[in-house]
């Protein structure tokens, strides 16, 4: 069976051609990939396979990065924070036309902030993790990832925070939506109910909240509510 950089390496290189495809096409460009209908279909593609992708990365690696790495939540941290970012992105492209003027507009942000993704995980996060894994961990770890992704969502849901896929992935049950269920202060429910997540999101990335890409919406609230008294 394959290790896990050999599943997360696959991944990273079926997403950066298709990236180079819808790049090399932008702005209308001729040929089938440059028509709006085809464009689209590349697109809806593009986020099945992320939406898989980080599933399982938020299910299983995000996690073992944290357990084998001294600096594993910082690194899961950022990661968690541009998947997040991304998810957002992505949300709004999966309910746009490709002849909506937003369209291209938030590709070439994904495009970008893609690259971006891979490249940090690649050149920050594996080096270390391929002399922290045994070759054993490393096996099973792709294992889980390989049977994490036939049943992770083909859609972006930026509600979901990587916690509740990790109790998901813990047998904690069906991967709640962010904010429902959690007790909160509130001053907690009542930011929660004002802003998005992606906005309280970064309000706790300025505040320097720890732990912030593993916090259901209302969570964060009562972090930032905390932090402005």
């Amino acid at each position: 069976m394959p290790d896990v950089f050999s599943v997360l390496s696959k991944d990273h290189e079926e997403v950066k051609k298709m990236l180079a495809t819808l790049e090399k096409n932008r702005g209308g460009s001729r040929g089938s990939s440059g028509r709006p209908a085809q464009r689209k279909k590349m697109v809806d593609d593009l986020i099945t396979e992320e939406s898989r992708h980080e599933a399982a990365e938020e299910m299983y690696f995000w996690p073992a990065v944290r357990d084998k790495l001294p600096d594993g939540d910082k690194l899961a941290d950022k990661a968690t924070g541009q998947e997040q970012e991304a998810k957002e992105v992505l949300d709004k492209l999966d309910k746009l036309g490709a002849d909506d003027p937003q369209f291209e507009e938030l590709l070439g942000e994904f495009i970008e902030s893609g690259r971006e993704h891979i490249q940090f995980e690649e050149t920050q996060v594996w080096p270390n993790m391929r002399k922290a894994l045994s070759k054993k961990e490393a096996s099973d770890l792709g294992t889980k990832l390989q049977e994490a992704k036939k049943t992770a969502p083909t859609r972006p849901h930026p509600e979901v925070s990587p916690e509740a896929l990790r109790r998901r992935a813990q047998g904690g049950g069906t991967a709640r939506r962010a904010g429902g269920g959690t007790r909160a202060g509130s001053n907690g429910k009542a930011a929660a109910g004002q802003k998005t997540k992606a906005e309280l999101y970064k309000e706790a990335q300025k505040l320097g909240v720890e732990g912030r890409s593993s916090m259901t919406k209302e969570e964060l609230a009562r972090q930032i509510a905390q932090r402005s008294r």
